[in-house]
Order: C-alpha cells, then structure tokens, then sequence
C-alpha cells in the first residue's frame, strides 16, 4: 500500500473517535473527568484538594478554587526547579511561553507530555483528519508541510527544564511521521532571529513541493510577501502549484481573507481555522462551509464556563459546566487540563453556535485587548507604557483609543493611536519612541512582532482636538456617568467613526 494511502487510512480512524464526542458530548466529558481525577489523585494538588472524595461536578467545585496565573505561578516555580508530581503525575520539563498578565511579563505554562501527544497533537493529527473526511483523495504526504511557528528559541531554565513557544515545543518533539514531510528544516525553524530566519524560510522553500502552510495569518503574510519579492513572482500558485491548504489560528483570519486572496488567486484553495493556545489545543472548523469551530472534547481537557455577565475579579462568580451552556452567551472559559492547570481561568471568551455537536466562535478576551498580530496588548500595557510617554515628554493625557493598521499589498500592519492631550508632549518623536519601547518591555509578544519592523510598525499617532472624545460619546448616548472610551479594539470601527467626527464641525 502507498505510504500516502496508508496515512490517509490511518488518520481517518479518528473519525470514529470524533463522531463520538459529537454525538455524546456530555458522556465523553464526565468520562475525561473522572480519569483526570483518578490520574492526579496522589499529586500534591490532588492530595490537597481531596480528589480521591470528589464524586460529581459539584464537589469539584467546591473543593477545587478557580486559579489565574498569578495563583499558579508559586506551583510553576517549584515545577521549573524540577519538583515531580505537583500538579499532574511524573516531571514537566517543557514550559511554553505565553503573553504576560498584568503582573508578569510572560507566562511560563507548562507542558506535560501527556498533553503534547494526548492534546497538542492529536490536534494536529484530527486536522488532517478532518480534511480529509471533507475533501476524500487528497495527497497531502507525498508534499510537503510548512510550518510557520513563533520565536522558537528553546532556553534551558531548569536542571532538566526548557522554556520556549509552543510552537518552538512542537517542533523539537514532533513525531517521526510529521518530522519528515515538515519543512522549514528544524535548524531553522528554531532560529531565533526572525529576519535571517524569515530570509532562510523563503530561500529553501521555494526550492520545495509544499501542498499546506500552517501559521498565524500576520507571520504567514509576511513569509510570503518575502518569497514573491525573491522569485519575483506574481502569487503563490506560481511558486508552489499543490499549494491547496491553509491553516490557521492565533488572530482573526478576517482583516487577512482579501490579501490571502490575492496571493493566492485560486478558487479551490481551502482555508481551516484552528483554536490551539499554550494551554491546549481546543478547537478545529470542522465543516469548511461554516466558520465556527468545533469543541474538541477528548483531548485531556474538562471545560468549565463564566458567563460574561456575572464576570468579576472576586472569583465569586456563577461557573457552570458544558451541561447547561445555552447559545448565544458570552462566556469566559475556565479549564483543567492533562498539563496540569486546573480550574484555570484561560482569559479567552467564547460563544455556542450549536449545542449538539458543540461547536462555538471565539469573541475575544476577558479584558480589553488588542490582538490582530498575534501581539496580544490587554490596557494594563497600554496604560502603563502611555504613562511612561507622557511622563519623559512632559505630556498630559486626556483620552485615546487604539486599534491595528492592517497590512495591505507589502506593507506592515501596526497600532494606529488616536489621543487627545491636556497639554501636549513637549518632543512628538520622542513621545512615540517611549510609547513603543516600553509596550516592548512590558509584553514579549508585542516586543517579538516589532523586532526589526517585521510585522509591526512603529505606532502611528494622531493628536485629535480636545473635546473629540465627549463628541464621539455624545454620538453615542453615552457622555458622562461612568461610560467610558475603548481603549484596544480589534477591528477599526471606533477609529473610523472618530475620523468621520473630525471631518465634521462641531
């Protein structure tokens, strides 16, 4: 049998599988849980927190708090220095580094190998499943997979722990069947310097068959762009003729769909959006005709659910369980995982499209934020690096909103800043420098986007007339009381009525 039709043949038994969370959500749920109980009964968490007497969903609740990464941050400490058994069976040697909170510039997740095989790939593995239940006879292994991952530098931090991106984790433990069709090769998907490696991507893939990309849209646009300059070429057909998938996650694919489009000037080009975070992977399009996604429900992770409505940062809100989600609601996701989180506020927002199969849109964050690069700026950040501007500047702040610059034809995406000054900064250059260097220092996803203007520029800023803002929140029925101006959107909407504000008299 050809090792194509083998592959295929393999990789379509999961079907079975995912038909069974389908049709039985709530069973394969209960069923997870108490195996995850059962597994981390004799850790240190679990001794603590009585897993061995928790019988149903509700003395889990009681017994176990809610956690967000400033409560697991002591337990990932102690994990980093090689303690076993703390929060899920044996050592966890792999950390992935996330976006920082208010409190921490970066976030060290861990990663067990337990949840590499059993959720991170796997994920990846019912990818390719679906595909092919969707789209029969492809011949994706007899091309190549271009992998387009993050700043993938692997960093030692223990005696025997590595932190580093996901995406960077991935590819160091990808399995043998994955390893031999991926490309970039591994010495430069785990370069750390993005524009040698951009440059090096573009260089020895254009020489390959490559048949599936698979990235964050903003990098992805970048890496192509870069091998069109290089083969002077007019789209990606040209430079690679099987090119037939692309998937993606990370950021929104909307802003991105029309560029994607003209690079890549093909009907029959297929597009699959994914839900994979340094937690878990959580969930695929399955159903190419509909862009929501499917809650993927064996893959070592219980999900819990905060409906935004009685959201707060006392912890004291209502947390219910897949069993009494309803459509249409806004809800923070809380989940334990086979890497050892339990009861975590994830800080993602999702709503239920359809409750059987489960299947859902991602809405945003629990905190305003900007994220349409990957770069993941929430308004502590933005609070406090406009401070520090105004502060070196001599500036006093009235108001201001932000939302992204997308990237169009070659050009770079970026922050555009609409503020209204008190008093005015004293050197405009100089303001914006600060701005920027110190969204660098304060969060390492922005710092990673704005190295070496890859896929963000530096912030364009525009001085609007004092009264603007009370202008836009009057439009609005909102002036006065404790109504208050976005601060991150991620999408243009306020910036666009703001302009059209300032075209217009008062």
């Amino acid at each position: 049998m050809p090792f194509n039709a083998l592959f295929s043949w393999v990789i379509k038994k999961r079907i079975h599988q995912i038909d069974l969370f389908r049709k039985f959500p709530l069973e394969v749920q209960e069923e997870l849980f108490f195996r995850m109980l059962k597994n981390a009964a004799n850790t240190t968490f679990g001794k603590k927190h009585h897993f061995n007497k928790i019988s149903d969903y509700s003395s889990f609740k009681e017994s176990v708090p809610l956690q967000t990464y400033e409560e697991l941050k002591t337990d990932v400490d102690k994990l980093i220095t090689g303690e076993k058994n703390l929060l899920w069976p044996g050592i966890t040697s792999w950390f992935a580094k996330s976006s920082g909170t208010t409190s921490n510039r970066s976030k060290f997740i861990p990663v067990t190998k337990d949840s590499l095989f059993d959720c991170h790939y796997k994920g990846g593995k019912d990818l390719l499943a679906l595909y092919y239940n969707n789209y029969p006879d492809r011949k994706l292994y007899n091309a190549k997979h271009l992998i387009i991952g993050g700043s993938a530098k692997i960093n030692q931090i223990g005696i025997n722990s590595y932190l580093g991106d996901l995406s960077a984790i991935i590819v160091k433990n990808l399995p043998w069947w994955a390893e031999i069709r991926r490309t970039p090769s591994r010495e430069i998907a785990l370069m750390d310097d993005w524009e040698k490696k951009l440059d090096k991507m573009a260089k020895q893939t254009i020489k390959q068959d490559v048949c599936i990309i698979a990235g964050v849209p903003s990098w992805t646009l970048v890496l192509c762009n870069r091998i069109l300059e290089i083969t002077g070429k007019q789209n990606l057909k040209e430079v690679w003729p099987n090119l037939e998938l692309f998937m993606h996650g990370g950021v929104s694919f909307q802003p991105y769909k029309k560029e994607f489009e003209r690079i890549i000037p093909d009907p029959s080009m297929h597009y699959i959006e994914t839900y994979n975070a340094s937690e878990g992977f959580f969930g695929i399009q399955d159903n190419p005709e509909s862009d929501d996604l499917l809650l993927m429900l064996d893959y070592g992770i219980f999900y819990e659910f905060i409906p935004m409505s009685s959201f707060d940062s006392t912890k004291s809100q209502q947390v219910i369980s897949l069993t009494d989600v309803e459509l249409n609601t806004n809800y923070a996701l809380v989940i334990s995982t086979n890497g050892g989180l339990w009861r975590y506020i994830l800080g993602d927002t999702i709503t239920f499209t359809s409750l059987l199969p489960y299947k859902f849109k991602i809405t945003g964050r629990t905190q305003s934020y900007i994220n349409c690069f990957g770069e993941e700026v929430i308004v502590d950040n933005a609070e406090k690096a406009i401070s520090f501007a105004c502060t070196k500047t001599n500036a006093i702040l009235k108001e201001y909103t932000v939302g992204p610059k997308f990237m169009k034809d070659s050009s770079k995406g970026g922050h555009e800043w609409l503020i209204e000054f008190v008093q005015e900064p004293n050197n405009f250059e100089q303001f914006t420098k600060s701005l920027d260097e110190e969204l660098r220092n304060l969060n390492s996803d922005y710092d990673a986007k704005r190295s070496k203007d890859l896929a963000l520029e530096l912030p364009s800023i525009q001085i609007v007339p004092n009264g603007t803002f009370d202008r836009w929140l009057q439009g609005k029925g909102k002036l006065g009381g404790q109504n208050k101006v976005p601060r991150l959107s991620n999408d243009r909407s306020i910036l666009e009525e703001v302009f059209i504000i300032l075209s217009t008299k008062p």
